[in-house]
């Protein structure tokens, strides 16, 4: 028996409905319940300068952020929130306001007193983390949990009184020692790391919180929110607390917006989510209206609000807890093996295809692989049992898809011909089933493409991608690489890991990531992480090959994975450095010289 068949995160899978949970309400917006999924952010200036910190909370607040996010990385920093949520407020703006807290409960004892919410993180509230290997024994973790009980509490306290919300927000770079030994670097360690807060909140009668489980790589990021899930329903009817969601790191341009489409836009569409932040490393207010197209399918009734009747299916393809490529066997279509092992491939239309033909050295590495209509593919409604029969009495495995305009959600479609088909047939992926006419809004075929096909990618579905809602060629083919590249399943370039700018950055990190992009963007397959400080610096670098973390104000710390290894370095010659690193780990490439026309 798997997971999947002990734990539901979804009533189903195969029809969309919002979670139902409790109202928390940060100062006059309420949170959950029957409220619009909120959009938040977080502004990047110095905490300390009251005029930068109140003009930039002014600014997000005219574009439409609901809830605006500071940091408070010492008590210094917190006092000065009185200051600012003054000034603020006597600007005439209400938005609430949210103290970002890590390794300072002082801190947020503080903040507390000013502001209308706090984010604490379960991984470093009152943990130091120090990558030490060690069995706890039972009692030795009770202590722990004793002394965690005791930082916490009063925080607690003070919110109760104050009438203060809070995000219990554990992210998967800064897990503790104490987790990290018990359960692993894991959704599983996650969600107990939150757990441990939320039982103290509790026993001291305290509900006025949110949950997030927030990490860079969208496979992790959308199983430990539908663990999460799961677990609160399991718990009992009033453990139904709202969700905040979040991508850390996601970067910066298309990339971007792809990863954070990819982690919360599947979560959305099954339901889960009562407030969002999209995480760009760019200004503040550019990721206010990429939030908004995100989550406006889901208020405006536009996402499964009018679609067909689908029967459950019987048994899943795949664990909604534990990623597993779904096993196929492989076909070859037009000279190009499809299915079992091999690469998920990118798939065109015969008219896009005879568009670029003529420049096809010149678009690199987005070219694509199979004209569909020469590509033998069965397109079928996944719930005509006699079409599904029909596939599946096939003497060989068959390239199959969902037909294009049945009144289907794309993610429900896939999920019900994966169920229904034998496993050994390969899967073409759509991301829409109307396909576009005319002039299209890029962001918007972005966003959609990026929810449908890399949701259904994270969930071990398809061997192949069509992206149908882009007419443009050659940016349809850049988009379908980049989902591939985002979910996981197809590195052709550089991978950069890159958190947001914020008020505890010690470098200019949308410049310095341009830079490091510009010198290291030849580096086929190499993750490097680029982050602003410590606090989720070596956790979310645990996946990346190198990483450029600012340790002290112009001082930059390289790492090998998870591990420093230069320290202090002089900010301008950080990027010649890391090059350096790269060389001596033999991964660094000379770039190719462009060859005069």
């Amino acid at each position: 028996m798997n997971s999947s068949e002990l734990l539901r995160y979804c009533p189903d899978l195969l029809h969309y409905a919002r979670r139902e949970c409790r109202e928390v309400m940060v100062g006059h917006v309420g949170i959950g319940g029957k409220n619009p999924i909120r959009v938040q952010s977080m502004i990047t200036s110095d905490t300390r300068d009251t005029d930068a910190c109140v003009a930039e909370v002014l600014q997000l607040a005219q574009a439409g952020c609901e809830i605006v996010r500071i940091t408070a990385q010492t008590k210094v920093y917190a006092a000065n929130l009185e200051n600012i949520a003054r000034e603020v407020r006597a600007a005439g703006c209400i938005v609430p306001l949210v103290a970002d807290i890590h390794f300072k409960p002082d801190a947020a004892f503080e903040a507390a007193k000013w502001v209308e919410k706090i984010r604490v993180n379960p991984g470093n509230y009152a943990d130091k983390k120090k990558f030490e290997i060690r069995e706890y024994t039972d009692e030795q973790y009770e202590e722990e949990l004793q002394r965690i009980r005791e930082e916490f509490a009063p925080l607690v306290d003070l919110c109760k009184e104050k009438k203060r919300a809070m995000r219990i927000g554990t992210n998967h770079g800064s897990l503790s020692d104490r987790i990290m030994n018990r359960y692993g670097d894991t959704p599983l360690g996650m969600v107990e790391s939150a757990f441990e807060f939320a039982r103290i909140a509790r026993e001291m009668d305290y509900h006025n919180f949110v949950f997030s489980m927030k990490a860079s790589n969208p496979k992790v990021m959308i199983e430990a929110y539908r663990l999460l899930v799961a677990r609160l329903e399991k718990e009992g009817s009033d453990w139904n607390y709202p969700i905040h969601l979040g991508v850390t790191e996601a970067g910066d341009g298309e990339d971007g917006r792809i990863k954070s489409a990819i982690g919360m836009g599947s979560l959305l569409a099954d339901g889960i989510g009562d407030t969002v932040r999209v995480s760009l490393t760019e200004d503040a207010i550019y990721e206010i209206p990429v939030a908004q197209a995100l989550v406006k399918p889901f208020l405006d009734g536009s996402f499964g609000s009018a679609k067909g009747h689908a029967e459950a299916a019987e048994t899943l393809s795949y664990d909604p807890f534990s990623y597993e490529k779904r096993s196929s066997s492989t076909l070859e279509v037009m000279g190009v093996k499809v299915g079992g092992g091999e690469t998920v491939r990118v798939v065109t239309t015969q008219e896009k295809w005879n568009a670029v033909a003529h420049k096809f050295s010149a678009l690199g590495d987005f070219k694509p692989e199979i004209i569909l209509e020469k590509s033998s593919v069965v397109a079928i409604d996944p719930r005509n049992t006699s079409a599904v029969q029909q596939v599946n009495a096939a003497e060989h495995s068959l390239f199959v898809t969902v037909a294009d305009d049945i009144d289907m959600e794309v993610i429900h479609a896939f999920r019900l011909l994966a169920a229904r088909i034998d496993a050994r047939h390969p899967i073409l992926l759509k991301d829409t089933l109307v396909p576009a006419v005319g002039e299209v809004d890029f962001q918007q075929a972005l966003l959609v493409a990026s929810r449908n096909i890399g949701s259904l990618l994270c969930d071990g579905i398809g061997d192949a991608v069509l992206v149908q809602g882009e007419n443009a060629p050659g940016q349809s083919f850049r988009l379908s690489y980049n989902i591939l590249q985002a979910a996981g399943v197809r590195i052709f370039k550089t991978d950069y890991v890159a958190c947001p700018s914020c008020g505890r950055t010690l470098f200019n990190l949308q410049s310095t990531t341009q830079k490091i992009r510009a010198a290291t963007g030849h580096l086929k397959g190499v993750r490097i992480a680029v982050m602003g400080c410590i606090v989720n610096g070596p956790g979310e670098m645990a996946d990346a090959d190198f990483g450029y973390v600012g340790g002290a104000p112009n001082k930059i710390n390289l790492y090998v994975g998870k591990t420093a290894v230069k320290f202090n370095i002089p900010e301008d010659e950080a990027v010649e450095r890391l090059i350096d690193l790269i060389r001596e780990h033999g991964k660094w490439i000379e770039p190719a010289v462009a060859s005069a026309e």
